[in-house]
């Protein structure tokens, strides 16, 4: 089951580049799925990447065919790609070794040790997501609220999230507009989201009716 369809004497054939590029686009397409369950707000191009990947690294392999010169290539030209990305968050990237894990399996010919790792791994971080305490509630939002710089923030909105939220936490907080206003960032879960007109009004009289936004959490904040 774990040996490879590659034959070392033959080397690679038809047959088995066959084989290897059909496994490793559906598993590809798996690790697709398993991040759209993962994550309702997944991006386009983040699911084309996963899909695309596998087969991509696992090409990358099978041209290299054992060459340590040109092995040593290829790593510098993995390293080059990701100083020319914007840094993603722990599970994003955690994602994307996966799909160059698949590929790595399926480059090499091991076709039932890439399906099992795909499965196993994936069904891990699906799993992972809906686990109490680890995972971020989908009905969380995103609060940003601007206020004047002689406006101490550390409080001044407590009753108003006491009435409106059942869970509100400053994020963070930077200096905008040449340090002349605050730019403050809330994760908010609303008691009831049809009453979200009227706490933004309130805290728009709270803030002297500076620019306020609220929507979804689209991200984590912890990056790599």
């Amino acid at each position: 089951m774990f040996s490879s369809v590659i034959n070392s004497a033959e080397g690679l054939t038809l047959q088995s580049s066959i084989i290897c590029i059909l496994t490793a686009i559906g598993l590809g397409l798996l690790a697709a799925v398993f991040y759209r369950l993962n994550n309702k707000h997944a991006s386009k191009n983040m699911l084309v990447s996963l899909m695309v990947l596998p087969v991509l690294v696992q090409a990358v392999i099978m041209l290299v065919n054992g060459s340590v010169g040109a092995g040593i290539a290829v790593m510098g030209a993995f390293n080059l790609v990701r100083f020319r990305s914007t840094p993603g968050n722990s599970r994003d990237i955690c994602y994307i070794f996966y799909a160059m894990g698949l590929g790595l399996a399926t480059g090499m010919g091991y076709i039932g040790f890439a399906a099992l790792l795909a499965v196993a791994v994936g069904i891990v971080l699906v799993t992972v997501s809906f686990i109490p305490g680890l995972s971020r509630n989908d009905s969380s939002k995103l609060l940003r609220v601007s206020i004047p710089e002689d406006l101490d923030y550390c409080g001044c909105f407590d009753d108003i999230f006491g009435e409106y939220c059942t869970k509100a936490d400053l994020i963070q907080a930077k200096t905008t507009a040449m340090g002349t206003m605050y730019d403050l960032r809330y994760e908010i879960i609303e008691k009831n989201p049809a009453n979200e007109k009227q706490m933004i009004d309130k805290l728009r009289c709270r803030n002297g009716n500076l620019p306020i936004s609220c929507g979804l959490m689209l991200s984590n904040p912890e990056e790599l």
